[in-house]
């Protein structure tokens, strides 16, 4: 991760943006996520509040998010609106992009993990239902998975399943896809969901690929019965059930074989520093189990 204060010239960028004559007045780190610095910036000009994400040297996801926003364009006030891209990092050296700020904050320890899991799922079968029509020219999600996964997929307790069954996966119905849907990519205000963030990675993929995402990262901060909570309410928002769901953890947690333990950064900003590395194998093994005994068992 870039930890460093934005350098001069992305300030200067960023006032530039925001309208003739401003300037920044002040500058905020946000907290959550490991892969690009995240500030927010307050400022004199038209726009009063813009987020400026910066990547390593030639790091193509703020290419990757450009294309994205550009094309949700808001999404309903869910997504953050594009205002300018720098992908290739031509101003100060680092990919960056400059993006409107949605109300709210992250935040992964909630009074009720179930009442906020509900929402988690209410908030993503509405964005399953998006239109397609100005998104065709994202990426398919379920060939990125197979392209990254092949380690995991060879010592993983699930992989022989997977090797037999990812194609009853890869043909089911595309719908837009987060890609990285959990709890540390969304914005809360007064205990109502406001947003979704970090755009990067999203896809055309069945929808049970961001369900099975957000069920894992469920159990390891919260427990099974708040992944069920969570999947009650999608389903019911959807009006139709997730086909193949075990099949779909199981793709879940094979994706998250090899890395699990390095999810801890993100939930240690966010506020979960209870959390070890020994309790996230721990709970993603235990879920491995319960998933592998219900795929066999259906």
């Amino acid at each position: 991760m870039i930890k460093e204060q934005p350098p001069p010239a992305a300030l200067s960028w960023a006032a530039e943006v925001a309208g003739p004559g401003a300037s920044i007045r002040t500058v905020r780190r946000l907290t959550g996520g490991t892969h690009a610095a995240t500030h927010l910036l307050a400022t004199t000009g038209d726009t009063a509040e813009i987020v400026l994400r910066r990547y390593p040297p030639g790091d193509m996801a703020a290419a990757k998010e450009a294309n994205v926003l550009a094309a949700l364009d808001g999404l309903d006030g869910w997504a953050p609106r594009l205002l300018d891209a720098d992908p290739d990092g031509r101003r100060f050296g680092e990919p960056a992009v400059l993006i409107s700020r949605l109300p709210g904050r992250a935040d992964i320890t909630p009074t009720s993990p179930h009442a906020a899991a509900a929402q988690l799922g209410r908030t993503l079968a509405r964005l399953h239902a998006s239109s397609l029509a100005r998104l065709a020219g994202l990426r398919d999600g379920m060939a990125a998975a197979t392209a990254s996964s092949a380690r995991a997929e060879r010592s993983a307790p699930a992989a022989a399943i997977l090797a037999n069954h990812r194609h009853r996966l890869a043909e089911q119905h595309p719908v837009l896809t987060h890609y990285d849907f959990w709890s540390g990519n969304v914005l809360w205000h007064n205990g109502t969901l406001t947003g979704i963030i970090d755009w990067s990675g999203a896809s055309l993929a069945p929808r049970g690929f961001d369900v099975s995402w957000c069920r894992l990262d469920l159990v390891l901060l919260h427990g099974p019965d708040a992944a069920t909570a969570f999947l009650y309410a999608y389903q019911e928002a959807a009006g139709e059930a997730v086909p193949e769901l075990a099949l779909w953890d199981l793709f879940a947690l094979t994706n998250s074989h090899h890395s699990v333990e390095t999810w801890l950064p993100n939930y240690h900003d966010l506020g979960r520093t209870d959390l070890t590395a020994a309790a996230l194998r721990k709970r993603h093994t235990a879920w491995t189990h319960q998933r592998l005994a219900a795929y066999r068992g259906r």
